[in-house]
């Protein structure tokens, strides 16, 4: 009587690893299944060499327009593509609901994108009575850039 079947009495004091292991890697998968979604829009290369200034924090939040032209035929609204006639129509959707102040579009062209492709696009906006319009460029890196007279 009283014989132990396996184990002991006594607490076990150390880390059992394996389990914590397991975790950290589910968590490394999730993380990098996720992260490449966080992007908003479409990749647009955009250009670099001039001085800008801060960013503006309304352009990455979900309420935000930003129309993006990565090529001279294409236009993309958040992650959409539009044609540029149905560009019309989505912006005015999009602007409804909002006050005077906060209705402003942002334009993220291409390096390549031809300068009468972006105004076909201001053009655009414009006709829908919205006055603020926003480009958007990369930061200049470094410092020890002039700006264009």
């Amino acid at each position: 009587m009283g014989a132990q079947i396996g184990g002991t009495d006594e607490y076990n004091s150390e880390i059992n690893v394996t389990p914590m292991v397991d975790v950290m890697l589910v968590l490394l998968i999730i993380f990098m299944i996720v992260t490449p979604l966080l992007q908003q829009g479409v990749t647009v290369n955009l250009p670099r060499d001039m001085i800008t200034p801060d960013e503006d924090a309304e352009i990455t939040k979900d309420t935000s327009v930003v129309i993006s032209i990565p090529d001279n035929n294409n236009f993309y609204v958040g992650k959409d593509p539009f044609p540029i006639s149905g560009l019309a129509e989505k912006i005015q959707t999009m602007m409804k609901d909002k006050a005077p102040d906060k209705r402003i579009v942002y334009i993220k062209s291409g390096v390549d994108v031809e300068y009468g492709t972006v105004v076909e696009a201001i053009d655009v906006i414009r006709k829908q009575d919205i006055d603020k319009i926003g480009l958007v460029a990369d930061k200049k890196k470094g410092g020890g850039g002039e700006a264009a007279q």
